[in-house]
């Protein structure tokens, strides 16, 4: 009888924290939620951050973990982790990294040599300290640099990046900007407000349509009281 073989195990954390500091916290919410709200009728587009990608079976020490990944042609759903060959074998197609003060060049080198080898199409780096952004698109094989990043449209994605005078905005398709959540609150919160003024305005107006028609239907009793018939 042969032995069984032991059971690999994939862990569903790599014992690293999320984010290094409320910046690198913010944009990567903003990144992913931003996806989200994207794709969010698109039932074949999964979207994740901070899950372990494990692109070989059997080899879990081959993995990483980016801030935001987008994966076409894979259903919405949640998982543990990303175990590729469970996934048609598809690679994310599109991923973003957020640069932390605590993020050496080796370890960047190493996460783009992971995206170059593993299948990646479309490669973000953004470092919020210094404002800069590298992208890298696949081309014949290899993930090529970028250049201009300014007003650059990811070709998967539809969204744009741009520099304004406080710094890297990115805009959705629709041209509107990528908003985080503390952002997206006030903008409810404003709407909500606004919504709120609007059925007070409307509640004003038919109160003072109704004491219009109280008005002129007591006006025509009093003038028929009178003996006067009004003209039509």
């Amino acid at each position: 009888m042969q032995p069984k073989e032991p059971e690999i195990i994939y862990p569903d954390s790599d014992g690293q924290p999320m984010a290094d500091s409320t910046t690198q916290y913010r944009w990567i919410t903003k990144i992913k939620g931003g996806c989200d709200a994207i794709f969010k009728e698109n039932e074949n587009v999964f979207i994740a951050g901070d899950l372990l990608w494990y692109p070989v079976e059997g080899k879990p020490q081959i993995c990483q973990a980016p801030d935001t990944m987008v994966v076409f042609g894979r259903p919405k759903g949640d998982r543990s982790s990303y175990r590729q060959w469970r996934e048609d074998n598809m690679p994310p197609q599109v991923v973003f990294e957020i640069r932390s003060h605590n993020d050496s060049d080796t370890k960047m080198a190493k996460k783009f040599s992971f995206y170059q080898r593993y299948g990646v199409e479309e490669y973000y780096l953004y470092d919020p300290e210094s404002n800069n952004l590298q992208g890298w698109q696949r081309i014949e094989g290899l993930l090529e640099v970028i250049e201009p990043m300014n007003n650059w449209v990811s070709p998967l994605l539809g969204i744009k990046f741009a520099w304004q005078e406080e710094g890297l905005e990115i805009y959705a398709p629709n041209g509107e900007s990528l908003v985080d959540y503390v952002d997206l609150y006030a903008q409810k919160e404003l709407e909500k407000q606004e919504k709120e003024l609007a059925q007070q305005r409307a509640e004003q107006e038919r109160q003072r349509a109704e004491q219009e028609r109280q008005r002129a239907e007591k006006l025509l009793a009093q003038l028929r009281a009178a003996g006067i018939e009004p003209e039509e």
